[in-house]
């Protein structure tokens, strides 16, 4: 994950999770873990669009919903994945076969929430390819149902119980072109009710 977009997962997990709509340009350089210059780099077009209103020491965030369609629109997911393989079993069984990870997209969404609105087919994940390779090794083929992810320990601090923050499931959905991927974007804006 760039780490601007650190900063827009920070700032929507700050609305979701926290239900705080007003923060600090410092306050979001600790937590993300990078500097005020990368924090007033992120907000500038986020200032333009009119989704935040910036204060002397502070901003607030007035559209949530649209910086969330701006992150996923910018965000290029395909840049991110380091490993990826096939697997004859299936998503449940992969899912119960991975090393420690952090999940998102369809597997994200269905550990979060208990439930699954289509069925899937592939596993995304953020972890450290050399174990997941022990477990999958690499095959010859075109198909490919297991997508690994650059790990980020700003993500992993964020995520709980090895599942991503709810906006960057979000966002990686939204990079995703399954028929699938639309039904469960609607069933997570419902969810997420910004």
């Amino acid at each position: 994950m760039k780490r601007v977009e650190r900063v827009y997962c920070e700032i929507l997990e700050k609305i979701l999770q926290d239900h705080t709509n007003i923060t600090t340009q410092k306050q979001l350089s600790k937590d993300c873990e990078v500097s005020i210059g990368i924090v007033n780099y992120a907000l500038k077009p986020l200032n333009q669009m009119g989704i935040i209103e910036k204060k002397q020491r502070s901003f607030k965030i007035i559209n949530p919903k649209k910086l969330l369609l701006y992150w996923a629109s910018m965000r290029n997911l395909t840049n991110e994945i380091i490993y990826t393989t096939f697997s004859k079993e299936n998503t449940r069984k992969i899912e119960l076969m991975m090393p420690p990870c952090v999940f998102t997209a369809y597997s994200g969404y269905k550990h979060r929430f208990n439930d699954a609105p289509a069925d899937y087919g592939e596993v995304y994940a953020y972890s450290d390819p050399a174990p997941v390779k022990k477990r999958f090794p690499a095959v010859k083929s075109n198909l490919k149902n297991i997508f690994i992810l650059n790990r980020d320990p700003y993500l992993e601090k964020r995520s709980k119980k090895g599942i991503a923050p709810i906006s960057l499931i979000y966002a990686d959905l939204w990079n995703l072109n399954t028929w699938y991927a639309n039904e469960f974007l609607k069933a997570l804006e419902k969810k997420m009710r910004l």
